[in-house]
């Protein structure tokens, strides 16, 4: 039975308890799985965000080593530096609950927090600024609903940074950066808690994924023109009750197509042309967050675990350009996903949104040689780059 069936079935007072629960969060809780050390693999009980593992690797030299993965401490106020092979080294300060983050070719990264957009030269490791932002979102607060930056992108070029701001209670805001200035210049209304933000490839559109109102919002970036494309392939039945909406997007630089994943059973494919969207098939069977794209072109995409009684546990699904897919079963919680550079190795980060997460990353190797490993880094990691 697909969920819209099951959502459907759901009588009025059900449907009215799910939704007062969605004000919690956008998933079930889980009991927070144990972390394990890539180097000793000895677990160890997921300390509370305030008790995370201290940094414990010191790099060789003073600048960071290429390859070394960034990750937002959603469960703190830093961002984590974290050689995949060792562990976390550094850590550096950059606002309440830091969500997405994006880094430029000159080493800089623009991390989305709820006070602001912080501007990290991960090179040195120290914070260059925090921007703040232009839209009332109340006090500076944690969680899932907390107010602030959200998802977050860089132009092509590299002068302008995209925010997209959640404001509690209302649609949220599209925020533009000039990176040589560092001030807010324009904003543009968008979507309900725009949980991503991307660019097209030519840098003339940004996309603004609303969770909340079953959309993606473009924005052209000389006009600040906007479209809002419904995209809903179960239907917009149950509203903020629902647990079948948007999270992630990612551009397909092919086509310049939006992939949207969909609980592992469907993937949402919409041309920003003519704001029409087709449905593919998935496999993976659970409720789906984070997404990124391979060099090669493959799609990868987090399985956070089971919403509903009959979903799957956590997984990354390798979806290759021809459709087909590899499901690689997770342990625990799972929110965001990136890929090396040379697209052999996905990194998961723990972090998960609602309860249930985890302080670490899991370390996939793309070519099915060796079993995921898991990683301790990082406070509730959510958002994560690889340098």
């Amino acid at each position: 039975m697909t969920r819209r069936r099951t959502l459907r079935a759901v009588p009025p007072l059900l449907a009215a308890v799910a939704a007062a629960a969605l004000l919690a969060g956008c998933a079930a809780d889980e009991p927070a799985p144990a972390a394990t050390s890539a180097a000793a693999e000895a677990p160890a009980s997921q300390a509370p965000a305030s008790q995370a593992p201290a940094p414990s690797v010191t790099p060789e030299s003073g600048a960071t080593p290429e390859g070394t993965l960034l990750v937002a401490d959603f469960g703190g106020d830093t961002v984590t530096f974290v050689d995949p092979e060792r562990g976390a080294f550094d850590r550096v300060e950059v606002g309440t609950a830091p969500y997405g983050l994006v880094v430029g070719k000159d080493g800089r990264a623009w991390v989305a927090t709820a006070e602001g957009v912080a501007v990290v030269d991960t090179t040195k490791r120290t914070r260059l600024d925090r921007i703040p932002y232009r839209t009332r979102t109340g006090p500076a607060t944690t969680g899932e609903y907390r107010g602030g930056g959200m998802g977050i992108a860089l132009a092509p070029d590299g002068r302008r940074v995209y925010v997209g701001v959640n404001v509690p209670g209302d649609n949220g805001v599209l925020e533009v950066i000039d990176t040589g200035t560092r001030k807010v210049t324009d904003t543009v209304p968008v979507g309900r808690r725009p949980f991503d933000v991307d660019v097209s490839r030519d840098g003339a559109e940004v996309y603004a994924t609303g969770h909340d109102s079953f959309d993606v919002t473009s924005v052209r970036t000389d006009t600040l023109r906007t479209e809002r494309m419904e995209v809903a392939p179960y239907g917009t039945e149950g509203g903020l009750g629902s647990w079948l909406k948007p999270h992630y997007a990612v551009v397909r630089p092919s086509d310049g197509k939006l992939l949207l994943p969909f609980e592992g059973e469907r993937l949402a494919v919409l041309d920003p042309r003519t704001g029409k969207v087709a449905v593919e098939r998935m496999t993976a069977d659970t409720h789906q967050h984070g997404a990124t794209m391979a060099p090669d072109g493959t799609l990868l995409v987090v399985g956070t675990g089971p919403i509903v009684s009959d979903d799957r546990e956590a997984s990354l699904t390798i979806r290759d350009p021809d459709g087909s897919e590899r499901v690689v079963d997770l342990d625990g919680p799972h929110e965001d996903v990136a890929v090396s550079r040379d697209g052999r190795t996905a990194y998961v980060t723990g972090g998960f949104t609602r309860d249930g997460y985890w302080n670490g990353i899991t370390i996939v190797d793309l070519d099915g040689t060796a079993s995921p490993v898991r990683l301790a880094a990082g406070e509730r990691p959510l958002g994560i780059a690889v340098l």
